[in-house]
């Protein structure tokens, strides 16, 4: 058995400096959440965001993307079209979570189109020309960044970090009983990208920064905290009944939209978990991307299983070191999601009011 060098914290390069950032979606009700954020967030230079099948079909996934980013005001940012389907399987979606387009009960109308560039050739083109700048954060099925580490081998070199919303380690998963639903769907893809940054890690690669379920269900948003950033701006809040806050326009486009959006999500989340309310996990990933000290991670090697009745998609980490294989992840096993929701409600407040 080969013991870890360092299971701790590997310190994050973080100078206070606006981070360039590409998104990677599958939108997705927490998605809009993400990119709202990722959007409106001063400290974020938005590079791109590319579009792979996943919640929804692709075709869904660049409608919601664009129409979200001209609501935020952002239509100026790039969206790339990029898988349809998973590497070796038929794509499964899930409209009883998301709604039958994905972003609930909300509709959005975009008046721009996605780039004529390919999701992949966004992520790598951007990657070459800014080595060591961008960050990219995955929100949906790993599916484009396996294409494209399999388009240039050397991405992981290239990228300054990436973070995943993505497996499960300790907690349940939502997928299967170990297995979460980014990776559920394309395992095959997940394996791939694992094992890419495997391969880079003696050449310097920055270890993947995977956030499971174990730290993005801590951090939740409910009808209470919408009406409180509704306050804030100063808009009229109806009553103080959850249901009656989610049934009742704000009377302001974003926040419409987010409320149109988050109330299938209470829906289905009192139906699965019993509370009227949602995890917000593809916000609190932005989050930690651009504040590692939102979350603590180990530093291991991260595999995943292909396969099995209900291990298929698992999220397997070494953590006593009996993988012969380079140190591809940290793995948040801690996250401070309260402190994280704070911050989003904030921000929605600030981008309402604009």
């Amino acid at each position: 058995m080969r013991l870890l060098r360092d299971v701790r914290d590997i310190p994050y390069d973080r100078t206070g400096e606006r981070l360039p950032m590409i998104l990677d979606v599958d939108t997705g009700i927490d998605d809009t959440l993400a990119l709202i954020y990722a959007a409106a967030h001063p400290d974020i230079e938005l590079a791109g965001v590319t579009c792979v099948a996943g919640n929804v079909p692709l075709d869904d996934v660049v409608h919601n993307t664009l129409g979200v980013l001209e609501i935020a005001g952002r239509a100026d940012v790039e969206v790339a079209a990029g898988a349809t389907g998973p590497v070796a399987r038929p794509l499964e979606t899930t409209p009883e979570t998301h709604g039958p387009h994905g972003i609930g009960y909300a509709q959005v109308s975009p008046s721009t189109a996605a780039s004529d560039r390919h999701a992949v050739d966004l992520i790598v083109e951007t990657a070459r020309r800014r080595p060591g700048e961008i960050t990219l954060v995955t929100l949906g099925p790993l599916t484009n960044l396996a294409a494209a580490v399999l388009a240039e081998p050397r991405l992981p070199l290239l990228l300054r970090d990436v973070f995943i919303m993505g497996g499960t380690f300790f907690e349940a998963g939502n997928a299967a009983p170990r297995v979460e639903w980014n990776i559920h769907v394309d395992p095959e893809a997940a394996k791939i990208v694992f094992h890419r940054w495997s391969v880079c890690a003696e050449d310097g690669a920055a270890p993947l920064t995977v956030m499971g379920l174990d730290v993005t269900e801590t951090s939740r948003i409910d009808a209470s905290g919408l009406a409180d950033v509704a306050r804030a701006c100063g808009l009229p809040v109806a009553a103080d009944d959850d249901v009656a806050i989610m049934s009742t326009a704000f009377g302001d486009p974003l926040l419409d939209l987010v409320r149109d959006s988050l109330r299938f999500y209470f829906e289905f989340h009192e139906i699965a978990d019993g509370f009227y309310g949602a995890h917000i996990h593809d916000p609190f990933v932005v989050g930690a991307a651009l504040d590692p000290s939102l979350i603590h991670t180990r530093a291991t090697v991260v595999d995943v299983q292909v396969g099995g009745v209900m291990t298929d998609g698992e999220t397997v980490a070494d953590w006593r070191g009996h993988l012969d294989k380079g140190v591809n992840a940290r793995v948040a096993v801690a996250g401070d999601g309260a402190a994280f929701g704070e911050r989003l409600r904030s921000l929605l407040a600030d981008a309402a009011s604009l």
